[in-house]
Parts: structure tokens; C-alpha cells; sequence
């Protein structure tokens, strides 16, 4: 009973459908203007929606960040690769031939001038040094003795009492006596050197190296036993090419040999880790010549080093004023792209249109760029936000949260 219900159902709807199908046929035949104007209603309200969506795109202009381009005097840098050296470098050998017997510094610290590094066995020099001493007492004791004969002669030989020939050998006897005097305080100022040569010292102020030696090596005055390196302050050596040394020769030269112009400009040291050593340097000379194999001439500075931070043979970076770029136009480094070795500014007018203009760059100052042509003082370029905007965009400029800053 019920499919037979359920099979009337589905005729019933498929003569509602033919019907429905039949009216709608039969009202375009009779009425094509009235679809028609239908058809056209529909477009009008797609064309108008779609008008309406692009007035409200024009109507929302990106949010960009913008800097003025600045014009300024800013000094332009050059970097150099540095090795440090200490100021002096002392190498510590012994003037005398003996026994190292005691090692009285600690290899790595500060050891002042004077400071005893090494003792040498004293014994065989005191006992030299005694030698002379009685060798000095015994050529005393005979310039007396001659002295004593001259005195006593002297009157004899003028009463005619004694040969005049006499006198002449007493007086020849004491010159020697008083020669041999000098020679035996020789031999003891000698044998005195050597018994102190004997206690090596610090020639210098400066940081003590590693010992060479260990006790009870024999030594002797080709050895070398350690380095003391006076570090405050230490030399910074630094190669500059040819064509570099020739725009600052008027500037270097300008020092005497006695001391620094005070209005040297400042060196900055980078060091390995990155960091800017926080004490400024300053030229001490030049080379006598340039280096044939290199094209290139040495520079020594010197940089204060009070806590003993840097260290002879430490590498780092030497970076100095070489120039000074007149009315140089600044945009921050971020504001300019590269594109296959172009370079590109969004600027934005007075109409907050966006022009992609093709720039010369020059120098880079710390974080900022120095654009030799295509941009002029005062016009605004985007830093942040250049990736959202193309020529022709209309913008909301809004000043940059970081001011544009000269390196």
C-alpha cells in the first residue's frame, strides 16, 4: 500500500515540474521585455557593489613610516684590519753563565720595573768578587809601601845622600802600585756586576710571559728566560693602502717626532667579539716605506689599557675619520632596497603618492646612507613598510618611531 502511494507522489511532482517549467517558458514568450529589464536590474546591482567595494579600498591608504631626507657635514670611515703588540717588548736573558735556582714571579701578572724574576746560584760570583777584594787590599798595601819609599827618599836624594837613580825607581814602583790599585777596583766592580746580574729582573713595567726555563737549568746570556711586555698603553699596527696614505699624508705628517697634535682625530678598536673597546686611540707614526709586495704602508697607534684588557698578539679592527663628506643627504639604511645591484627609495609626495625612484648610494654612516643622487633635502621616503607599496599607491605617512641619525 505504501509504495503504491509513495509511486503517485513522485508522478504528482514531476507534473508540478513540467507545469512549473511550461508557466515560466510560456510567460519569457509572452513577456521577453520584462526579463530582459530583470537581466539588467541584476547587473546595475553587481556593478554598483563592485564600485562601492573599490571607493571603500581607495578610502583605507596603507600606513607607512617616513624620514625626511637630512642634510648634514658627517664624517666618512675607513676600517683596518689591527694586530696589538706591546708598547715595549722586553726579552729577559741573563748577562752571567750559572744555575737557575729560583723563580720568584708569577708567569702572567703585572711585574713593576725592578721586579726580581729569576735568581741565578750566586756562589761562584761571591767568591770571584771576594778574590778581587783581597786582590784590591794587597795592591793597597803596596802603593803604600811604595809611597812610603818616595816620601823617605825624596829629601835623601836632594842632600845627595842616595842616588838620584834611586828615587827615580821608588817613584816608578808607586805609579805602578796605584795602577795595579785601579786594576784590582775594576776586578771588584766587575765581580760586583756579575754577582748582581745574578738576580734577573723586569727591565719594564708590564705583564710577564711564560718562563722559558726551569730550575736548575743551566743558562747563559744567549738564553732567553721570559717576555715582559709593557701594555699600557699598547701599539695597535695596521696596514692603509697607497692611494689612503697619500689623502692623509698632510694630516699624519703634521706630528713631530716629540708627541701627538692634540687635534689628532680619535681611533676607534673593534674587537674580535665585536664590541668597540671604550677608550679612543690615536697615530703614534707612519712606516719609513711602503711595503712593495702589498702596495700598502704601516701605521702604529696606541690605545690606553689601564685594566690590562688587550694583549699582545690580539687581532681587531682599527676604524678612523679619513674624511669629511660636505652637505651629505642621509635616509636610513633601511629605507633603501637593492634590487640586481640598483637602488631604490619609495618616496612620498605632497599628495601622499608613492614614486619607487632609482637612487646613487655612497658611504654607509653607522646606520644611515649616504645618497650621492635622486633624492633632495627635505623629501620623505618611506622606512617602514616599503614592501607594501608600488608607484602610484596613495599612503597615511606617519613619522618614523626612529629619528634619522648620522653615523
Amino acid at each position: 500500500m505504501s509504495a503504491a502511494l509513495e509511486c503517485r507522489a513522485r508522478t504528482e511532482s514531476r507534473r508540478q515540474t513540467v507545469s512549473l517549467g511550461s508557466g515560466i517558458f510560456s510567460l519569457a514568450r509572452s513577456k521577453p521585455r520584462y526579463v530582459v529589464f530583470l537581466l539588467w536590474a541584476a547587473a546595475v546591482v553587481l556593478t554598483c557593489g563592485g564600485c562601492q567595494r573599490k571607493q571603500a579600498a581607495a578610502a583605507a591608504p596603507t600606513d607607512v613610516e617616513v624620514v625626511a631626507v637630512v642634510e648634514k657635514d658627517v664624517p666618512i670611515y675607513g676600517e683596518w684590519v689591527a694586530t696589538l703588540d706591546g708598547y715595549v717588548n722586553a726579552q729577559i736573558q741573563p748577562q752571567v753563565t750559572g744555575y737557575v735556582i729560583q723563580q720568584d714571579y708569577k708567569e702572567g701578572s703585572f711585574v713593576p720595573k725592578g721586579y726580581l724574576l729569576f735568581q741565578i746560584d750566586p756562589r761562584p760570583f761571591q767568591a770571584v768578587l771576594d778574590q778581587a777584594k783581597a786582590q784590591l787590599a794587597q795592591s793597597e798595601a803596596q802603593l803604600g809601601k811604595t809611597q812610603l819609599d818616595v816620601d823617605r827618599d825624596t829629601p835623601l836624594a836632594k842632600e845627595r845622600a842616595i842616588a838620584q837613580s834611586q828615587l827615580d825607581n821608588d817613584i816608578q814602583a808607586n805609579l805602578a802600585a796605584k795602577a795595579a790599585v785601579k786594576s784590582a777596583q775594576a776586578q771588584v766592580e766587575q765581580s760586583q756586576l756579575n754577582l748582581g746580574f745574578t738576580r734577573v729582573t723586569s727591565l719594564v713595567d708590564g705583564i710577564a710571559g711564560i718562563a722559558q726555563v726551569q730550575m736548575g737549568n743551566l743558562v747563559n746570556p744567549t738564553t732567553v728566560l721570559t717576555s715582559v711586555s709593557q701594555v699600557d698603553p699598547i701599539k695597535a699596527y695596521f696596514p692603509i693602502s697607497e692611494q689612503e696614505y697619500l689623502r692623509l699624508a698632510t694630516r699624519i705628517n703634521a706630528q713631530t717626532q716629540e708627541q701627538v697634535p692634540r687635534d689628532a682625530p680619535p681611533l676607534d678598536l673593534i674587537l674580535a667579539d665585536g664590541t668597540v673597546y671604550p677608550d679612543k686611540g690615536w697615530i703614534l707614526l707612519v712606516d719609513r716605506q711602503v711595503d712593495v709586495t702589498t702596495g700598502s704602508i704601516r701605521v702604529v697607534s696606541a690605545f690606553p689599557n689601564s685594566k690590562n684588557i688587550l694583549r699582545p698578539g690580539q687581532f681587531g679592527r682599527v676604524r678612523g675619520a679619513t674624511a669629511t663628506k660636505q652637505g651629505a643627504l642621509l635616509v636610513p639604511q633601511r629605507a633603501v632596497t637593492e634590487l640586481q645591484g640598483t637602488f631604490q627609495v619609495a618616496v612620498v609626495g605632497s599628495d601622499n603618492k608613492v614614486s619607487i625612484r632609482i637612487v646613487k648610494a655612497g658611504e654607509r654612516v653607522g646606520n644611515m646612507w649616504i645618497i650621492e643622487e635622486g633624492l633632495k633635502p627635505g623629501e620623505s621616503v618611506v622606512a617602514e613598510g616599503i614592501q607594501k607599496v608600488r608607484t602610484g599607491s596613495v599612503v597615511n605617512p606617519k613619522p618614523a618611531a626612529r629619528a634619522a641619525e648620522g653615523g
